[in-house]
């Protein structure tokens, strides 16, 4: 890298010369060649769909209701955009609600350097989504992405130094970001109701800051067709969101663009002597740094999640754009370049000569060094992988109402592919949707058997429940979510032929019907099962016919004593006892395994109640869900060391609204966790130094946090902090 690329910038006029006519940006860029123009189509045609398909964030450029400009990433995983037709897309935008009007995106595939633009109009929102009406797509060139290094190893940060001046540029976390940023998208809008949102990139850093209150990008040689610089002859309001490799974390700008061609400026940007043709200098009126969910789950830089596979062919996708447009025009050159895109190995060469052409470019721009990204020479570029707990998209298939409080969801896999789900009966799955434009996540027992293609939670209305409200208010067969999982050491054990006995209240029934299904659908099992159901009328049984059902047909191998509150008054130890010591005792022998699900009350008595008979501690087990609420947001990113028995493992950085274990698991730290929303434990962690704050309730016992353990997916720091990730704390 030149040093002059760091040079301290000139002490600039205010503001310096500005571009204001369309005759004087064309004077120094020109005009696009016409196939660059005609390379874009109006509906998103089978070649589009499929990167669709397997895209698994994009940037998206758009104003709120007040007006205001705003870019951000969105997705997390591979489908997230849903095509209703080809001219009709929709997907979740977290953070303020979009206005009706124009909105622009540009959809990364991981490797592949070309990305496929989509301009259009947000025409409103339904089902936490916005519906976008398409007005064009196209392929853009790969050289953004070639310049940063986008798809690489990180880089070491650029040493940061004060911001002079104060405004939102010296904010918490601002200049650091900056520092490390190869990468940003960049939207603008003109004033005849288009919108454009393009990818931007450079050795590090995209972005300069040259006081608390003004940015300099570098305008360098592209393919001319300069949308952003055109908008901004328009209308000067512009955003940004720029991204650093290996973090999940977003610095979001807002502000007001002017386009110079200042000589001080741009030769203080030179490489090898070779300054940008132009710059655009932004007056930023806003800019923090946000945790963002998408980049946080999309895990764009994890090794792990690369697959073997075919990619959309970005180069065959962009010859078929062309050859449609021609042929639309009634342009004879349409059938010729059909022609020539069919003929056998003709992509290969396409893809090696424009691969040349990339070098070539960059190279007279000064760029040593100029790698193609691994996606964008074979065609292979990463595909996200479930293993490791990663994310499964899947839709609502039925929705089944138990009680007038309880409703089933039957979930089916979101693509056509139909896999089973494979767990444990009574694990438990943690369910991600998107409500008001931000993701909520919630565990939840699966109550049908493992192995089938479908995967059923059961969901009980509970007063002031945001995810359970949802669930029962607004989610519709077709709705699609994530689920994350399986989760949880509640699980039956392999040997069929023990004996169970289950005590359950409530919706604490739904891990035991996964048990008793499964093992009922076992005509070679010989494993007795009584079961003790507590809950306060009728109307509230859960599963009320399938258990008078299952009773009837298997009369040697399952028993149900139902407990009505309202009628017979709560379970006490006198109770449980009784039913123990006779109903239980006469369908099985000893040796059977004991399950308790239900409110923490009930589950202290039934273990002091089998204490007392001397039944092992080992042969009891219970579920005790005790869901956090979400962490308080910190202001200011700070840094996390990871340690593991005191030897270093790593470090990173913690975004505002990011957890311990997001900040741990995008920077690919060895993190342990499950069902990442404080029920399971897995996740603790000792805090060996510095400050959190933790959302509870959560699962901690009193002897675990007099330890200094904290759960990472629920806590938040607000100092830098150290952690040690081992040995895991005994847990209850």
């Amino acid at each position: 890298m030149n040093p002059k690329q760091h040079a301290s910038p000139p002490d600039l006029p205010d503001p310096p010369h500005r571009l204001t006519t369309v005759e004087e940006l064309e004077s120094t860029i020109g005009r696009p060649a016409a196939m660059i123009t005609r390379k874009q189509v109006r509906a998103l045609d089978e070649g589009s769909r499929a990167v669709l398909a397997r895209c698994p964030v994009a940037a998206f450029g758009y104003r709120d209701a007040s007006g205001a400009a705003r870019t951000t990433f969105v997705g997390g995983a591979p489908g997230f955009a849903h095509v209703h037709s080809p001219t009709e897309i929709s997907f979740a935008v977290p953070g303020p609600e979009v206005a009706r009007g124009p909105v622009s995106a540009f959809f990364l595939l991981p490797g592949v350097g070309e990305v496929l633009r989509v301009n259009g109009t947000a025409a409103g929102r339904r089902g936490g989504e916005v519906f976008v009406e398409v007005a064009e797509a196209y392929v853009h060139c790969a050289q953004a992405v070639i310049r940063s290094r986008l798809w690489e190893a990180p880089a070491a940060a650029a040493t940061t130094e004060p911001v002079a001046g104060e405004g939102p540029l010296a904010g918490p976390g601002v200049a650091d970001f900056l520092a490390a940023a190869p990468f940003l998208a960049l939207s603008s809008w003109d004033t005849d109701g288009g919108s454009d949102t393009s990818p931007r990139g450079e050795r590090q850093p995209v972005a300069r800051i040259l006081d608390g209150r003004r940015l300099v990008i570098a305008d360098r040689r592209g393919n001319k067709r300069a949308d952003t610089l055109h908008n901004l002859l328009q209308d000067d309001r512009l955003s940004l969101a720029a991204l650093v490799p290996g973090r999940s974390g977003v610095l979001h700008v807002r502000g007001r663009g002017a386009i110079t061609d200042d000589l001080a400026l741009r030769e203080t940007m030179a490489l090898r002597g070779v300054p940008p043709h132009l710059a655009l200098v932004i007056d930023v009126e806003h800019a923090e740094v946000t945790g963002n969910a998408a980049v946080a789950d999309a895990r764009l830089w994890d090794p792990g999640r690369a697959e073997s596979g075919e990619a959309p062919d970005m180069m065959a996708l962009g010859s078929a754009h062309l050859a449609a447009n021609s042929a639309e025009s009634g342009r004879g050159s349409a059938w010729l370049i059909k022609a020539f895109a069919a003929i056998p190995g003709v992509s290969r060469l396409m893809r090696k000569v424009m691969d040349r052409g990339y070098r070539f470019a960059l190279q007279k721009e000064g760029y040593e060094e100029v790698r193609i990204p691994a996606g964008t020479r074979t065609g292979e570029p990463a595909r996200p992988s479930e293993a490791d707990g990663a994310l499964r998209q899947v839709r609502v298939a039925e929705v089944r109402q138990e009680t007038p409080t309880a409703r089933t969801l039957v979930l089916r896999d979101a693509s056509e592919e139909e896999r089973p789900f494979d767990f444990r009966p009574g694990q438990f799955f943690t369910l991600i949707v998107d409500v008001a434009g931000h993701p909520v996540r919630r565990a939840y027992s699966a109550s049908s058997a493992p192995g089938a293609t479908h995967l059923d939670v059961t969901v009980k209305q509970v007063d002031g429940g945001h995810f359970s409200t949802h669930v029962h208010r607004d989610l519709r067969v077709g709705d699609r979510l994530a689920v994350r999982g399986p989760s949880g050491t509640f699980h039956t054990r392999d040997e069929p032929q023990r004996h169970l006995v289950l005590i359950a209240a409530g919706s604490g029934i739904t891990p035991m019907m996964s048990m008793i299904r499964s093992r009922l659908a076992d005509p070679a099992g010989d494993g007795r099962i009584a079961l003790l159901y507590s809950s306060r009328t009728h109307e509230e049984f859960i599963f009320a016919d399938e258990l008078a059902r299952l009773e009837k047909e298997h009369p040697e191998r399952f028993t149900v004593t139902h407990v009505l509150t309202r009628r017979d008054g709560r379970l006490d130890a006198r109770g449980v006892r009784h039913w123990v010591t006779t109903e239980a005792a006469r369908a099985l022998p000893d040796g059977a395994h004991h399950y308790l699900c239900g409110p923490e009350a009930l589950m202290d008595t039934v273990q002091g109640v089998m204490r007392e008979l001397g039944v092992p501690d080992e042969r009891v087990h219970q579920e005790r869900f005790t869901a956090a609420a979400t962490p308080a947001a910190v202001a200011g990113p700070q840094q996390m060391r990871v340690e593991e028995g005191g030897a270093p493992v790593g470090a990173t950085i913690v975004e505002p609204g990011q957890t311990l274990l997001d900040a741990g698991l995008a920077a690919r730290l060895p993190m342990p966790y499950s069902c990442t929303v404080g029920n399971c434990g897995d996740c603790a962690v000792r805090l060996r130094d510095g400050d959190v704050t933790q959302a509870e309730p959560n699962c901690l016992t009193p002897e675990q946090r007099a330890d200094g353990y904290v759960l990472a997916c629920v806590s938040c720091p607000l100092s830098n902090v150290t952690l040690d990730i081992g040995p895991q704390p005994p847990l209850a």
